[in-house]
């Protein structure tokens, strides 16, 4: 535990001293891309009938931080749960193949929650996001879960708490401090909930962001301590931890420009295997009118990572998207994994169950650089077709994505919702230099919540 308390005090001397003065101009760039992403798919979450339905059971009374995309504004601690759960509940937030999850959505809610409140300078606002993010991937990257946890809720809390601590202007032992009472504030969480369809699995993201708020809080009142906890919390309870990853490269790579974003509703390891069928479909005459029902069977060959992801069937959306026979299926008949996407769709359904995921120990091998897929189409008449992808299309290292790309995204997901879009792509833009961030966060809330379009 020394080793980690050690590294978690240079982490948090690191947070209390970061600077976006002081970060490369591609970093920055990056992070405003990250923060028009979770705003975007925040809003896109925010308009699910579910989503609707908790909000109006939380009653949150009114205060300084936006609903984004809900039309109002409520106490800082309802903004980072409800916003964390609408950012995740469509599985199309950012993430990290370095760190096995998604280090935004871990802190991003919760620091602007807290920023709006503050009415925090807009460098202040940006150096939090950066620490939340860095840190939750450097915690993501250093713990190595048992088989069955799933990531959401256990090492990202430290992220959420470090970003908070940065708002707050805590010192290097008070910013230690947070980072590990955070790391010692996991979920255990179990990957089955997920592949279940079991919203709790949202509900970790709306924790985590809790919990880095009551981490920050706890050092800001002088009663956090840094004992080295992740070693026993993240290690010893819930996996390995090997403390060296935290600050490995500190200041020098950036985890925050290795990421990737998402144009499938779906889980990322289901996101190579529809890339490469989206590939394919044009050769198999989709477009022409192919009945689907020529298709006589599909391997898809994937890692380790992702081959658990094989169940046939589903009962809700959340359990379709961590199918990889759903969004395959889904690619090959409609041309897209879509969050609309219809689950009971009878065709749909049928080529779903003529899906076969497999490990191959080839492509195993390739982790963490890649996640590749190789998906083969068999037909009815003996022929068959072959695609491997490496990445999913997004990923920094494979067809990244640039504002356009996002922008035009999200704007398709949102109709009637571009005013929306353009005003998060100006704040994410902009942030770095704004005065003050308290009105341009509320104006993300949108318009009156009985207005908006389902």
């Amino acid at each position: 535990m020394t080793d980690t308390c050690t590294e978690t005090a240079r982490l948090g001397e690191w947070v209390a001293g970061l600077d976006v003065a002081d970060v490369p101009g591609p970093v920055l760039d990056r992070l405003s891309l990250v923060l028009l992403d979770a705003v975007g798919v925040t809003a896109l979450g925010a308009g699910l009938d579910e989503t609707r339905a908790v909000r109006s059971s939380w009653r949150a009374p009114a205060g300084p931080a936006p609903l984004i995309g809900a039309g109002r504004c409520v106490a800082v601690d309802a903004a980072a749960w409800l916003n964390a759960v609408a950012l995740v509940c469509l599985e199309l937030d950012e993430g990290n193949k370095y760190a096995k999850g998604h280090p935004a959505a871990h802190g991003f809610p919760a620091v602007l929650a807290l920023a709006a409140e503050l009415d925090a300078p807009g460098r202040d606002t940006a150096a939090a996001l950066l620490a939340a993010y860095e840190v939750a991937s450097r915690f993501g990257r250093a713990t190595r879960l048992r088989p069955g946890a799933h990531p959401h809720g256990s090492w990202g809390v430290a992220g959420a708490a470090a970003g908070c601590a940065r708002l707050l202007g805590l010192g290097p032992d008070a910013a230690a401090a947070a980072i590990d009472t955070g790391a010692g504030l996991p979920v255990a969480g179990h990957f089955a909930s997920a592949t279940g369809g079991n919203p709790v699995r949202d509900a970790w993201m709306g924790a985590s962001n809790m919990s880095g708020l009551v981490a920050a809080r706890m050092a800001a009142a002088g009663i956090a301590r840094n004992t080295g906890t992740a070693a026993l919390s993240l290690g010893t309870l819930l996996g390995e931890f090997d403390p060296s990853e935290l600050t490995g490269g500190l200041g020098e790579r950036w985890d925050v420009t290795r990421g990737y974003f998402k144009r499938h509703a779906s889980c990322s390891f289901t996101h190579p295997a529809a890339d490469a069928v989206l590939g394919l479909r044009d050769g198999l005459g989709l477009r022409d009118g192919l009945d689907p029902s020529r298709v006589t069977g599909i391997l898809v060959e994937t890692h380790a990572l992702g081959a658990g992801l094989a169940a046939p069937e589903w009962d809700n959306r959340l359990s379709a998207m961590f199918s990889t026979p759903f969004a395959v299926s889904a690619a090959l008949l409609d041309g897209e994994v879509g969050p609309r996407t219809g689950l009971g769709d009878p065709a749909l359904r049928a080529l779903a169950r003529r899906v076969r995921l497999a490990e191959a120990a080839d492509l195993t091998a390739r982790l963490p650089d890649e996640r590749a897929a190789r998906v083969t189409v068999e037909l009815d008449d003996g022929t068959t077709r072959t695609r491997e992808v490496p990445n999913p299309v997004g990923d920094a290292d494979h067809r990244p994505f640039g504002e356009r790309d996002v922008v035009a995204l999200l704007k398709g997901w949102l109709p009637g919702r571009e005013g929306l879009i353009d005003r998060a792509a100006a704040l994410a833009r902009d942030l770095p230099a704004l005065d003050r961030v308290g009105g341009p966060l509320r104006g993300l809330a949108g318009d009156d919540d009985t207005k908006e379009p389902k």
